[in-house]
């Protein structure tokens, strides 16, 4: 695992001062993992409540105060009695009895936290279970009352809120209407900012554990950066990359392709949650089709409601202050799953089906080929009706003839440091070997010999000697095909559509 002692001295901290707060965080983030943690970090201090609404907590529980009040008091004796807090237990379960509301409760639960020699720390996780119910905003609205006459009556000396969904997302959902959308039960609570993403530094500790138990001789170094690099630290992507190396007995660069490619192909409860949201929101849809495919820079504002809905499932980050998909791993399964939605009505997919079989040779690709081809179906396809064809389509495109060449075998990313309006980098691994195409639109030879010093810059970065360049070119007069240059000691096979 990866360390969390600096994550866990930081939220103690907060709970040293007080302070009411909420983990939100995309699925599959790590928080019921954190909470484990930090039950034990704070044992030695506090009496510490870990529930779990989704565990403790049935749909009929939420019906109204009194089911609430009386299941609530069932799974705090219980999880007192579990976490071995025997005196706990036995105060709660003389004190919280014939309880038939939520004031009744919370009177009773602040004799609790005065009887007990330690001070209480609540902590509920999978508060999302309690989503669409009034009675729980009612319940956080007693939290909120309690915290606030804290100097005069006991109470909690921390409450904590684990779930994707913040509390202001949960009252939409039940208050929809503008008066009250914005008028939180929840507005005493501290931001909670500590990164529980991993850096390069969290992976290299946990692979250096490993390795002094197994003796692999893998580089750390190396596949850390490789991990952070197609994961940018999403904690269930870094361990299923691990997962799939450890069960291979391999830690090379092969293994690590396989672990990746595993991710980008099959199914798994966070891909499919991010697929389920693509596909039943049209606005969702759109954010990410005009940031992938249009290449538009969006300003990274959590005010727009798509925005703050993406960000909060975990689907996009802020880079730069303009929304960007949140890892690799993600934007090749969202660009697959475009891609699928037009495949089977796409002449140019057909066509690379067709192909597939003519670009491999001594288990390499040969991108030429592979760029003679799309140049000839796309004359086939747009040269008689070019006003058909829109600039935007041309990533589309060649992703869509390049997919089932490499389906199965190879994967690609696209370099998002590259991506705009103008150009976009496409990085296709296959079998250990990296080839980068950049697209780009055609902006006159000027901006074309700049593209060419450009790819011949990133080829230097990944240390390789050739690379290819397709334009798009929307002149009458243009003159399409194929050249190799060379820039600045590297190859450069351009491609003209």
């Amino acid at each position: 695992m990866v360390n969390l002692d600096s994550r866990l001295a930081q939220i103690k901290d907060m709970v040293d001062k007080g302070q009411y707060f909420c983990i939100n965080r995309g699925r599959q983030y790590g928080k019921t993992t954190l909470l484990d943690a930090l039950q034990s970090y704070l044992q030695n201090d506090y009496t510490v409540i870990s529930m779990d609404f989704q565990a403790q907590m049935s749909v009929a529980t939420f019906e109204n105060e009194k089911t609430f009040s009386k299941a609530f008091i069932d799974a705090f004796v219980e999880t007192a009695m579990f976490s071995d807090e025997t005196a706990l237990m036995e105060i709660a379960k003389r004190e919280l009895t014939s309880v038939t509301n939520l004031v009744e409760l919370f009177r009773k639960l602040s004799v609790v936290c005065k009887l007990n020699d330690k001070k209480i720390v609540l902590m509920i996780d999978e508060v999302d279970s309690a989503s669409n119910n009034q009675v729980f905003l009612d319940f956080l609205s007693q939290l909120r009352g309690y915290y606030l006459i804290r100097n005069k009556r006991p109470t909690f000396q921390s409450v904590i809120l684990a779930g994707v969904h913040d509390i202001r997302n949960l009252r939409q959902k039940i208050r929809p209407d503008a008066e009250h959308k914005h008028n939180s039960p929840w507005n005493i609570a501290s931001a909670f900012e500590i990164d529980m993403s991993f850096n390069v530094h969290d992976i290299a500790g946990m692979l250096t554990e490993y390795e002094n138990d197994h003796h692999t001789g893998m580089d750390i170094p190396k596949l850390s950066q490789l991990i952070y690099d197609y994961t940018s630290g999403y904690p269930v992507l870094v361990s299923m990359i691990c997962k799939c190396m450890d069960k291979s007995g391999s830690w090379d660069d092969p293994s690590f392709e396989n672990a990746v490619k595993y991710l980008i192909r099959e199914k798994n409860p966070l891909i499919e949650s991010l697929i389920n949201k693509l596909e039943d929101d049209k606005n969702l849809r759109n954010l990410l089709y005009n940031v992938l495919f249009l290449g538009q820079k969006i300003s990274y504002n959590i005010d727009n409601v798509v925005i703050e809905n993406a960000a909060m499932y975990g689907f996009i980050s802020n880079k730069n202050d303009c929304v960007s998909v949140a890892n690799r791993i993600f934007e090749t399964r969202i660009y697959n799953w475009f891609i699928s939605q037009e495949a089977t009505d796409s002449r140019m997919y057909s066509e690379g089906v067709n192909d597939k079989n003519q670009f491999i040779q001594c288990n390499q690709l040969n991108m030429e080929k592979i760029l003679e081809k799309f140049i000839r179906h796309f004359n086939d396809i747009y040269g008689s009706q070019p006003d058909k064809f829109k600039e935007e389509d041309g990533r589309k495109l060649f992703l869509l003839y390049l997919r089932p060449i490499i389906n199965g075998t190879g994967n690609y990313y696209i370099e998002a440091q590259t991506r705009d309006q103008k150009r976009t980098d496409v990085i296709v691994d296959y079998l250990g070997k990296q080839y980068i195409v950049e697209l780009k639109i055609w902006r006159g030879e000027e901006y074309n010999t700049e593209g060419e010093k450009q790819i011949a810059e990133y080829l230097d970065y990944y240390h390789l000697d050739k690379g290819y360049l397709l334009s798009f070119n929307f002149n009458k007069n243009k003159q399409t095909g194929m050249k190799t240059i060379q820039v600045n000691g590297k190859t450069v096979v351009e491609a003209v559509v």
